[in-house]
């Protein structure tokens, strides 16, 4: 039962055209190879799809005198309280600051700023972010799209020249210079010829020996019960003498490997789960590679959830599972249970999503890297090389959280002349994975572009499959401060389905949230659960009326996952006759590099 199983033969599984065997036209190939090469500088994104965006802008823009006007007079009138505060910082006076940065901007954080001339710089930075933000907003006949990629493409512009990226305007900077005597400047320096050399010789980073899956992370002791071409499945020990009945399978998304949620003993959500007497099974995607190019969304369906689904039940017989997808993985899930249901397969006890997406209208920041023109320029870059590489993938979320992930970091590195103190999240978050070319297209199209799940027009086998005919109770889980999976966007599940959902907003962002132990500090969450026949409530009053409790999400999870299982029973075995233990936890797929 263990083997990898044949794929079907093209004549029962047709392809669609523009994923068979890449043997275009001569004109097609050239124009995908030159797409391909420009991709290669541009991380994978189309200049066109800027250009047009710009276009849109400017053309609207020169054709608003209005708002022309306006933003003459907003300079202006913004202008001169940042003259008066620099006069008043010059006599040696302390005015309030006219200009607040972002909540999430702490680029002036400290005490330092607060002194002349540099209050100063930061002060004339943020006004001219600020100008620039009501530049390149509210303009009458601009799409919603191109509006959000030229707003975001000036703010990223101007972070370039933002007196913090600079060691002579950065006070911060200037004092570790002055108290070490230019040793900091001396370490940073090497650490650029680090990376410089990284860089020119492709090597990557070695990775930090603390948390290497199978040792520092991924340790939660179990077996690889099976195996196939794309998934290892992984049953954990029982540490309880009685378990709940109904085994929990957890699907990861397979933009990251799995282990986010199972990283160090601490914070180990699979060790948490198994302590509290849930019989576990995680799903371990492959990294794939070129040759793996035409695997397709059904693939990840048939040969993920779908095969782990019959191993679990060969394992835990005449038993129902409850199935919780993380991210792209709780997406996968939702088509799944969307398709049995449809097929009369109720072999679900529950459904729980982790801040995972069913409605792509409002997908957040991502969406700026998705458009026609862009998606088209990504599949002429993973035709060239039949996947998406880590590094482009990486690009795209840096920009995102440019302050953060780029410029902090090179401050941080270079002029303070600071190492990279890991921890078990980051040494995770190096450690990415490849997308398929199909698979990737497939969902970018079928998903984000089309929306197409939401709209009841997902096909799967042929037949479109719906949201509303799944009947086993979800729960929902979102947080905070997502910005791959908003939470807004993950709460439309409520209104996508006729079942009980239970919706749990817990604080933290896209991954820290989710992993958010018992007994971490200033954590907390929101739960309610809505019935099949209650009113909607919108999310922004929902937030507002429902209690907020202190407190880690999981045993709210837990319970609720709890109150859905029969009486605790003896713990089964690792593995079965059919489906004998193959290897230790964590198995060899997640180590492919």
């Amino acid at each position: 039962m263990n083997e990898i199983r044949p794929q079907p033969t093209a004549a029962n599984n047709p392809q669609p055209e523009s994923f068979r065997p890449p043997f275009p036209v001569f004109t097609e190939s050239t124009d995908r190879l030159m797409h391909a090469v420009q991709g290669r500088f541009t991380m994978a994104l189309s200049p066109a799809s800027l250009g047009l965006a710009y276009l849109d802008w400017l053309v609207h823009l020169m054709n608003s005198p209005g708002k022309m006007g306006e933003l003459a007079q907003n300079a202006a009138a913004k202008a001169l309280p940042l003259m008066r505060y620099a006069a008043a910082s010059a006599a040696g006076h302390t005015d309030p600051d006219p200009f607040v940065p972002l909540a999430q901007d702490s680029r002036f954080a400290s005490a330092e700023w607060q002194k002349h001339p540099y209050n100063v710089l930061s002060q004339a930075f943020l006004y001219t972010e600020q100008w620039w933000h009501y530049a390149t907003t509210n303009i009458r006949g601009v799409s919603r799209h191109r509006q959000q990629v030229v707003e975001f493409a000036a703010r990223q512009l101007l972070d370039v020249f933002s007196p913090a990226n600079f060691p002579l305007t950065n006070p911060d900077v200037l004092k570790v210079t002055l108290d070490q005597g230019g040793q900091n400047l001396a370490r940073g320096w090497q650490n650029y010829c680090d990376d410089l050399l990284r860089q020119a010789t492709g090597r990557d980073y070695a990775p930090d020996p603390r948390f290497i899956p199978g040792q520092g992370v991924a340790c939660t002791p179990g077996k690889v019960v099976y195996r196939n071409k794309l998934i290892e499945l992984i049953q954990y020990a029982p540490t309880t003498e009685t378990v709940h009945p109904e085994p929990i399978l957890i699907v990861p998304a397979w933009i990251m490997k799995y282990y986010i949620l199972d990283l160090s003993p601490a914070n180990s959500m699979v060790r948490w789960l198994v302590g509290q007497g849930h019989t576990v099974f995680m799903i371990s995607w492959k990294n794939p590679t070129a040759d793996d190019r035409d695997l397709g969304m059904s693939d990840y369906r048939r040969l993920g959830i779908m095969a782990a689904l019959d191993a679990i039940n060969a394992i835990v017989p005449e038993t129902k599972v409850h199935a919780a997808g993380y991210c792209l993985g709780g997406t996968l899930l939702s088509i799944a249970a969307s398709e049995m249901s449809r097929d009369g397969d109720d072999r679900l006890a529950s459904v729980t999503l982790l801040a995972a997406q069913t409605d792509f209208e409002d997908a957040g920041e991502i969406m700026l890297f998705i458009d026609e023109s862009q998606v088209a320029y990504l599949e002429d870059v993973m035709w060239d090389q039949g996947f998406l590489d880590t590094k482009q993938m990486a690009g795209a979320f840096q920009l995102l959280r440019s302050n953060d992930l780029v410029w902090s970091r090179m401050v941080r590195h270079y002029f303070l002349g600071e190492a990279d103190h890991g921890n078990d999240l980051m040494a995770w978050n190096a450690d990415a994975t490849r997308m398929p070319y199909r698979m990737h297209s497939e969902y970018l199209r079928r998903l984000f572009l089309d929306n197409s799940l939401a709209k009841g027009r997902f096909t799967v086998d042929g037949r479109p499959i719906a949201l509303t005919d799944i009947r086993a109770p979800i729960c929902a889980v979102g947080t905070t401060k997502d910005h791959v999976a908003p939470w807004k966007s993950v709460y439309k599940i409520g209104i996508l389905t006729d079942t009980d959902v239970t919706f749990i907003l817990c604080s933290g962002g896209h991954n820290a949230g989710i992993v958010s132990e018992p007994g971490h500090k200033g954590r907390s969450f929101q739960i309610s659960t809505r019935a099949d026949a209650d009113k909607y409530v919108d999310p922004d009053t929902w937030v507002l009326v429902t209690p907020v409790q202190q407190g880690s999400w999981w045993s709210a999870w837990s319970a609720w996952l709890a109150e859905r299982s029969g009486a605790r029973v003896a713990p089964p075995p690792l593995g079965t006759k059919d489906y004998p233990p193959l290897a230790e936890a964590p198995g060899s797929y997640v180590l492919m590099p």
